[in-house]
Parts: C-alpha cells; structure tokens; sequence
C-alpha cells in the first residue's frame, strides 16, 4: 500500500536560494530543490527550473529533508480524549500479532498538527506496549489524504512487541500468562514456534494445491520470519535487552530495539551484531523501575560505539513537535550533531524500510522538505515552511494572532480544492 492512491496532492516546487542540509550528502549553500509532480527531481545549485513551476524563496534559510518518527502513537492516542480516543493497546490478549495500527488512526487528531509545526512529515504509528505481542505497525505521512489510506507510505514496515514491566503488570494484573519476565518470552517464543509451524504447513498445502485456513496474526509473524517485517521490540532495561537479543538469534528476525533506555550498558554487543535502536522518549521523569538510569546522555555512548541511532518523542508520552528538542538536548550531552539530524531522517527511514521514500534530500524521494528559520537544533528555529510531496501544508505567521506569531495547517477542506 502506498500513498500515491486517488486524492493524495502532488505538487511542483522549487525552493531556492536556501541553505540545503540533505542529510545524506553534503550541505549547499545557496542551493535549490526542485520538486516535480510530488518528488524531487534535482538538488543543488544550478538547477533549471521548468517553467510554470511555482517558487519559494527561503531567503537563505536551511532546508531539510521532514523529520521521521519512528515509534509514535499519533492518531490511535488521540489527545485530549480521554478512553474514547485512546485506541493504543487492545489488552484482551497477549498475543495481538493480528491487530494493524492502521485500523485506529484518526486522521483529525491535533498530534498531526503538532507534527507539522514541529519540522516532522512522517510517522510510524505503533501500538502500544500493553501486550507481548502488540499488532503490526504503519508508516504515514502526517498531511495528505481525504482518509488516512492516502496517507500511508507503507504498512509493510513491522510488528511492534514488549518486554519488560508493562505486559508483566497489564496480565499480572489479570493473574494470567504472561505475570512474569519468563512469561513474556514464552509468549512470544511460543507465538513464533506457532508462526514456523504455520508456514511449514502452508507451503505443504500450496504445493499439493491444497486448500488452507488462513490465521491473521499467524501469517504477520511469519512475514517477519520471513525478513518482511521488522521486529519492534520496546525493551528498557539491559536485561530485557538481553532477551530481545536472544530471541532475535533464535529466531532470526531484524531485531529493532526501541527505547533503549540501558542500551548503552550493552553498546559493543548492538554494535557488533547491527542491531539499531529508536531511542527515547528523552523529556520524561522516571516514572517506573525501568527509568531509574534514564540520561539522555546515553544516546550519545550509543552512537559512539558505533550502534545506528534514532530518535523518539513516543508520542504523546512527549508532544511530537518537540522531537527535533530532544535532538539538541543530546547534542548538548554528546551526541555528534550529524548524527543528530540522521537520527531524525536518513536512520528511522533505513531501518524500517522507508529509505526509498523519505528521510533525504536527494532526486527520485518524495518532496517532503521543511524550511526552517535557522539551524533546526537550534532551540530558538522553527519551522516557516513544511511541505509534503510538494505541497506546502504548514506556513508560519510572525505577524499572526495579535503579532506573536502563529503557525496555519492547510486545513482539510482545502486539499482537494487547490
């Protein structure tokens, strides 16, 4: 499923005379990028722009790739809505490999909004992290469709999972499997046992031309055992890691660990075996035992010992629009600055198999590009311009709301009407 459905807005643009930070190449001052019919078709500084195509002038303002959220929970924990908007965990069962993100997302919820003011034009939209198996997850575009379907980059992206405190307390709670760290992995591990024995099965029936009953959660994990899906594993402490490590070799999946909080502890061992982590969300108290050696610091000892690295606000655990703040505040703390950004773009959108569409500046992506007023981790820049496949959806007002200044989402009734 892609997002170039019926009603998706492509437009042409060429954003000139800007400070061009691709991410993945070398910056260009006084540089351009071209967008043509929703996708970038030249980056540099002498670009010819075709005539007819419309100019924005970003003054020498840097020019980024829209930054990539790659573990939020926009649009299924709807803010402000208290239970009836919060459709993150469905907690009935442990094992929810059948579940989709996709089937909760509320395109009208305010976090799309935020996104788009906060410089950040794509999400992955995961469930949560009640169940040892949560559901699949779905990769979105945070403007564009009429429904949220003409939104969607991909839903081929990965499974979200748990271990640690939270499945142990929402079962425990229920005095059921899984009460217990070993619990946990048994439900998983016996989930993918099941999913081997399901493919086996399935190849078996497809060979003699038999027919075959098909099992929704069974045939999403067999797709990660197949390398189609990656394995989104929330895990806080080193011991959790650990496991999720373990499981991973048993098993042979892309592991992706997502938060990290004591991954740092663990560094050389994620290093050596390649294993990439979503780190965050950074701007949180410790708020259970899993946090007690929170620092954002530890972002900075995992990219330096060589460990792929992005960057999470887990959404709204921290408002989505302050991704980029956490990506100064790690600066701040270590982290080299190019690593920051690719933590924001290049990063989420290699490991989750986005890379051919966002995350980049860089001829044959989607034009999804943000002007900003200065160096984005800068805490005092902000975002003048965002634009999806071309189309400018976010503007900046200094003059607005009595002169302080406000930012203007195209709003909904005037997609489809330009």
């Amino acid at each position: 499923m892609t997002s170039t459905t019926p009603g998706t807005v492509r437009s042409s643009v060429a954003v000139t005379n800007a400070y061009v930070v691709p991410v993945a190449s070398e910056p260009v001052s006084g540089g351009t990028v071209l967008v043509e019919d929703g996708v970038i078709t030249a980056v540099g500084r002498d670009v010819t722009i075709p005539e007819g195509v419309r100019t924005l002038d970003a003054g020498g303002r840097w020019v980024l790739p829209g930054f990539v959220e790659a573990h939020g929970h926009v649009g299924v924990h709807e803010e402000g809505e208290g239970w009836a908007g919060n459709d993150t965990n469905e907690m009935t069962d442990p094992n929810g490999a059948a579940l989709r993100a996709l089937d909760g997302i509320n395109i009208e919820d305010e976090g799309f909004r935020d996104a788009l003011s906060g410089g950040v034009t794509s999400v992955v939209v995961k469930p949560g992290s009640g169940n040892p198996i949560g559901g699949q997850t779905v990769a979105i575009k945070c403007w564009g469709g009429r429904t949220v379907d003409e939104q969607v980059i991909t839903d081929a992206v990965s499974v979200k999972a748990a271990l640690g405190e939270n499945p142990k307390r929402v079962y425990g709670d229920k005095k059921q499997l899984p009460s217990t760290r070993l619990g946990v992995a048994a439900v998983i591990r016996k989930a993918f046992v099941d999913a081997q024995n399901y493919a086996a099965k399935r190849a078996a029936a497809e060979a003699k031309g038999e027919p075959f009953e098909r099992d929704l959660g069974k045939e999403t994990l067999a797709r990660v055992l197949a390398g189609e899906l990656a394995w989104d594993q929330h895990t806080h402490r080193a011991d959790d890691i650990a496991t999720a490590i373990r499981l991973a070799d048993e098993f042979g999946y892309r592991l992706v660990v997502n938060h990290g909080t004591e991954g740092a502890l663990l560094a050389d061992v994620l290093a050596e075996r390649d294993v990439p982590v979503i780190f965050g969300p950074m701007l949180t108290s410790r708020s259970k035992v899993e946090l007690r050696h929170r620092g954002i610091e530890n972002l900075a000892r995992l990219a330096a010992a060589g460990v792929r690295v992005a960057i999470t606000t887990d959404h709204p655990v921290v408002p989505i629009h302050f991704l980029v703040h956490q990506a100064s505040f790690a600066v701040k703390e270590g982290l080299d600055r190019q690593v920051a950004l690719e933590a924001l773009t290049v990063n989420p959108a290699s490991f989750l198999g986005l890379g051919d569409r966002v995350g980049a500046l860089a001829p044959g992506l989607d034009g999804d590009l943000v002007v900003w007023s200065g160096d984005p981790l800068d805490v005092t820049s902000r975002a003048e311009h965002v634009l999806i496949t071309g189309t400018e959806v976010y503007t900046w007002d200094p003059a607005g709301d009595g002169g302080r200044g406000t930012g203007r989402v195209r709003e909904r009734l005037e997609r489809f009407s330009a």
